[in-house]
């Protein structure tokens, strides 16, 4: 880019060779004099975002654009003969990748507590794939980014991971009484799931475009619990039961070694064709997908396009730089005090912590992801 040179102007774009990387700084190395008259290069899958002597000026869209600094060729240079011929003017160009980024994965790294209606105090384990957009660029460079020369999307999946098992774990508290019943709510959850994480996200300038859960699993003990069940729901009376035990047993003899598990294997591999036939007739469903909710003005809630920057219903400013952590209201960069419910901007949302076993959890969380109490 040749950010620091004497006479010639910059020309500045960027391609993203690994795939992966949200946000990337030029120059890499820092800030650097752009100067009057250099060319921004935007493609139709980016945004830019121009800081100029440490504030976001402007917000670029795809095409070529002038940028207009007061660094001068040769002049500056001179000028700037007090500071070592380094000109105080710094000046630095964020683009962000507005791809969707699919695939990643989120899970239970522990299980989580919940209390069965029926099983009692058990752990699940959860997981599945989530895809993200960056739909404000200025906000996520201001939350997540901060001076960093990049920023890839693994760094952030870890983080966001955690805000999605808190989340379903509240969800589970809510909306299932016991495991028994999840079979067929997997479309219902994840639904519900996407709406409550949109605001959560949103803080960040980020949006859910898609979100999948794969699995819902008990500990390998209550499964076998839940298996034991279904069988005696199946047989019904002790006598069946003793019944389906010899079969498993014949089953087993079967398989081992001798002439007379050679006949009974025979047997067996007659009947393998047709119930391969059988298993593989059943239909096998899609994983349950959540489509994120059309682009809507946070004040009238009115349909805007992505490009907009301004509402055309109510003329509120789309281009997010900050929010409130309390309320979500949109804040102009110098506010210190959200105007709508009067918390500071530098102040956190506090951990919520259990008072039985004494975990912190997300802020906003219902249940403690624990020991399954109600917060």
């Amino acid at each position: 880019m040749g950010a620091n040179n004497l006479v010639f102007l910059e020309y500045i774009e960027w391609l993203d060779d690994t795939g992966q990387e949200l946000v990337h700084r030029e120059p890499p190395e820092g800030s650097g004099e752009i100067k009057f008259g250099a060319q921004l290069t935007v493609r139709e899958s980016q945004a830019a975002v121009l800081f100029y002597k440490g504030k976001a000026c402007d917000l670029f869209g795809p095409g070529r654009h002038t940028l207009k600094t007061g660094n001068v060729p040769v002049v500056t240079k001179i000028l700037a003969l007090p500071w070592g011929m380094m000109s105080p003017l710094r000046a630095e160009v964020y683009f962000v990748n507005l791809r969707i980024f699919a695939n990643l994965k989120w899970g239970t790294t522990d299980p989580v507590a919940f209390k069965d209606s029926e099983l009692g105090l058990i752990r699940l384990r959860a997981h599945g794939m989530f895809n993200i957009q960056i739909q404000q660029p200025l906000l996520f460079i201001n939350t997540l980014v901060g001076t960093m020369g990049s920023l890839a999307a693994s760094q952030v999946e870890e983080y966001l991971r955690k805000v999605i098992v808190s989340r379903l774990n509240d969800l589970l508290g809510d909306r299932l009484d016991s495991i028994l019943n999840l079979a067929g709510r997997y479309e219902e959850l994840s639904q519900e799931l996407l709406s409550r994480l949109a605001a959560d996200f949103g803080h960040f300038g980020l949006a859910l475009s898609q979100l999948y859960i794969t699995s819902i699993t008990p500990p390998a003990e209550v499964q076998q619990a839940i298996d034991d069940q279904g069988r005696l729901r199946v047989v019904q009376d002790l006598d069946g039961l003793v019944k389906l035990k010899a079969a498993a047993a014949m089953e087993k003899a079967a398989a081992s070694q001798g002439p007379a598990s050679d006949g009974m294997g025979l047997g067996f591999g007659l009947m393998m064709p047709a119930m391969l036939a059988a298993l593989g007739s059943r239909p096998a469903g899609p994983p349950v997908v959540a489509a994120a909710a059309a682009a809507t003005c946070p004040d009238c809630r009115q349909a805007v396009a992505a490009s907009d920057r301004f509402c055309p219903h109510c003329g509120h400013q789309l281009v997010i730089v900050q929010q409130c952590r309390g309320c979500g209201k949109n804040l102009p960069a110098n506010a210190r005090f959200c105007s709508r419910c009067g918390q500071p901007v530098d102040q956190k949302p506090a951990a919520r912590v259990c008072r039985g076993c004494g975990l912190e959890n997300l802020p906003e969380s219902v249940f403690c992801n624990g020991c399954g109490e109600r917060l």
